[in-house]
């Protein structure tokens, strides 16, 4: 069944929609989420678009160190690049059963595909001795100062919490974007780049090697959807738009952005460097190389706002209302 001629969607998918902050998810808790997050990936589906979902795994890769640091005198413990790959083998394992399970149902015959995914960084990219992305859960003192004299980096976070930080290199590129081009030509629904992806560079003499930090997903699908030539980045979030004026009684939702009012308003400083600004500087870069539309929205609105009815719709120069017939 060759899909070469559908439409693509590239689906990120954040990893607290599947582990909500505020909740201690179980796995079984996970599973619960992640079935329950799946209505526009499935909707895209039966419409016959082919589909790449990239997920995150900022509260389970910090459950995995916790792991790490619990069981340190008993296993060895796993490098950070090692831990990227091991949460997305897991998630997609959550996602790819989840979706087999709602297409059975809704006698679709298409199969999905989890690919462990490596994207290429450059490990001279300043962002990796500048680390400023938090990973992991809080810190007691005793242990920031032990981490610390390990050589991890610790900041207080924006709730005054001790936590370890990690370098985030911008993805150049996706190692498997072949494997994946293959599979969505043959009409796969592909989950890819979980976690952003395990982050890789050239080695001069040893070929590619893994380094030990954590790629923004966001950006990751952006690079992922570009060179797809996808038709659609839909980023899913926490929060059901972007707003302009967030966090005062002024704040509300922009349902439609062009390129160049993103990036006055990123200029400005009106999005939160760890939350929403870089989802509109992937949603940007992607709309700018491909020409296609990029939508930020909550979970729950996911179906509506492919439609053009709920999120934030971010375009070219020139807006163009999306019709439920075109979506």
């Amino acid at each position: 069944m060759s899909h070469t001629h559908a439409r693509t969607a590239v689906i990120a998918l954040g990893g607290n929609a599947l582990a909500p902050s505020g909740e201690t998810s179980t796995i079984y808790d996970q599973f619960r989420h992640t079935r329950e997050s799946l209505g526009p990936i499935v909707e895209l589906a039966l419409a016959g678009w082919s589909v790449c979902i990239v997920h995150g795994n900022g509260p389970q890769v910090g459950d995995e160190l916790v792991r790490n640091e619990v069981a340190r005198g008993e296993a060895s413990p796993l490098p950070l690049g090692v831990l990227v790959a091991a949460t997305a083998g897991w998630i997609g394992y959550m996602i790819q059963q989840s979706i087999e399970n709602a297409l059975l149902r809704a006698h679709s015959p298409r199969s999905v595909a989890t690919v462990i995914t490596q994207v290429q960084v450059d490990p001279t990219d300043p962002a990796l001795r500048n680390p400023t992305k938090f990973i992991g859960r809080a810190l007691t003192q005793k242990r920031a100062r032990e981490l610390q004299a390990e050589g991890h980096v610790v900041k207080t976070d924006g709730n005054g919490k001790l936590r370890r930080v990690v370098g985030s290199p911008a993805p150049q590129g996706i190692r498997e974007l072949a494997v994946i081009k293959l599979l969505v030509e043959q009409g796969m629904l592909v989950v890819a780049c979980g976690g952003g992806g395990a982050p890789v560079y050239e080695h001069p003499t040893l070929g590619w090697e893994g380094i030990d930090a954590v790629v923004d997903k966001d950006l990751a699908a952006a690079v992922l959807a570009r060179d797809l030539g996808a038709e659609l980045l839909l980023i899913l979030t926490d929060v059901d738009a972007v707003y302009a004026d967030w966090g005062t009684p002024e704040q509300r939702p922009l349902r439609q952005l062009t390129v160049d009012e993103a990036v006055a308003m990123d200029e400005a400083k009106a999005f939160g460097e760890g939350s929403m600004a870089p989802k509109i500087r992937a949603a940007v870069d992607f709309v700018r190389r491909t020409g296609g539309r990029a939508i930020i929205t909550s979970l729950s609105h996911g179906q509506q706002a492919v439609h053009g009815e709920a999120g934030t719709t971010i375009t070219g120069t020139t807006v163009t209302t999306v019709t439920r017939e075109t979506a």
